[in-house]
């Protein structure tokens, strides 16, 4: 089997401890394990230092999954399955379901996984898309669901719908009536839907939690886990939620892969998912959104007519359009190689002059690659202007 190169991963693994400034990062300031337990004396913390790291059950320990099955109304620890990460869970899910020969329906942009995985398991991806629509009837400008692209991209051939809900790289969040829209589009050619959730917790504005496509209908599959909303990446929880009889067929893929989760990252998720945690724990993600996003609008600002985005509904990331006479990609590796800074190039996300930046970490050090990054465009506007005025001569 072949597969396509998962150019935004391979470029993090190779650069992002390599540059001075990694403005990639796209979840908030990973919490320390001390910070998850906090004060609370009734977490045994003896006996967390004496657990024995052992094989823990594969599919998540019972009660894992019984927290995790709470932020799915109506489910149970028998409709979860606990993996390493939600790249496991997307990884799974999609090798679950996709038979050489079938196509998937993807949302681009998006985290380009499911794309190449798309292709390699069935052999054809369909993009359909999210764009950008004016203001207009009291709102702002939003990225929404592409309704033509959605019945071009969706066949009778169509096993699955891949959804990015909450966004990335756009941090948007669709309507009821979008999510309708895919659900009719999945239900008329009875297509599975795969929707990735994991920015579900980290609304810039709070409030409750972004709408979630699971009980709309009965072929949905929702992955997620502890890495973005939570702050916790390094744990390697991710899960998928689905009907108990697919979710015990994928336990079998699974078995192919990593096994089980560790040990202690099922002791701590656990610890992370107790109700009264979970929600510090989000509001703690919310808070540090609400400061630096502000920080991060000044600079895009400061760029005048060169730069332009429209505010994430959720996540740490901030997509941003540009003008300038250069491709994405070549704009990543200039600013790597000249300025030791690493963005995310509208090119890994399958658009063309957009780049992604987070802002959910050490904001004082995001600014001063930030300011590499103006001073690298202001040197190639000088660059253009003077290669315009030679051209009149």
């Amino acid at each position: 089997m072949r597969i396509d190169r998962f150019h935004m991963e391979r470029t993090q693994c190779l650069y992002e401890n390599a540059v001075r400034y990694n403005l990639s990062e796209s979840g908030v300031q990973p919490m320390r394990v001390e910070e998850l337990l906090g004060e609370d004396e009734g977490f045994d913390r003896a006996a967390l230092l004496s657990t024995a790291l052992k094989y823990p059950e594969s599919d998540g320990s019972v009660l894992l999954r019984e927290r995790i099955a709470a932020l799915y109304p109506g489910s149970t620890p028998e409709n979860v399955l606990v993996t390493n990460g939600t790249s496991e869970a997307n990884y799974t899910a999609l090798w679950g379901l996709l038979e050489p020969g079938d196509r998937a329906a993807v949302m681009l942009p998006t985290y380009m996984q499911t794309w190449g995985l798309s292709r390699a398991f069935g052999g054809r991806a369909d993009a359909y898309r999210l764009r950008l629509l004016p203001a207009g009837r009291g709102e702002g400008r939003r990225w929404a669901l592409d309704r033509a692209s959605l019945e071009r991209a969706v066949t009778r051939k169509t096993r699955l719908i891949v959804v990015t809900n909450p966004n990335n790289p756009t941090g948007a969040v669709l309507t009821e009536e979008e999510m309708d829209a895919i659900v009719d589009a999945a239900r008329s050619v009875k297509a599975w839907i795969v929707a990735d959730e994991v920015y579900r917790g980290a609304e810039v504005a709070g409030g409750p939690l972004s709408p979630t496509f699971w009980g709309r209908y009965p072929r949905v599959l929702v992955t997620s886990g502890l890495s973005k909303a939570f702050g916790l990446p390094g744990l390697r929880i991710g899960w998928i939620a689905g009907p108990p009889e697919t979710i015990a067929r994928l336990c079998g893929y699974h078995d192919y892969t990593t096994l089980t989760p560790t040990m202690l990252s099922d002791r701590l998720a656990r610890a992370a998912l107790e109700p009264g945690r979970r929600d510090a724990i989000l509001s703690r993600t919310r808070r540090i959104l609400r400061e630096n996003l502000p920080r991060m609008e000044t600079w895009i600002r400061s760029q005048g007519e060169v730069l332009d985005y429209v505010p994430p509904v959720a996540g740490a990331i901030a997509l941003v359009g540009y003008r300038l006479p250069i491709g994405s990609v070549a704009l990543f590796d200039r600013l790597r190689l000249e300025e030791s800074v690493l963005i995310t190039p509208g090119g890994h996300f399958g658009i063309g002059k957009y780049f992604r930046v987070g802002f959910g970490y050490d904001f004082e050090k995001s600014l001063e690659g930030l300011s590499r990054v103006s001073a690298f465009i202001a040197r190639l506007r000088r660059g253009s202007a003077s290669a315009r005025r030679a051209a009149s001569v």
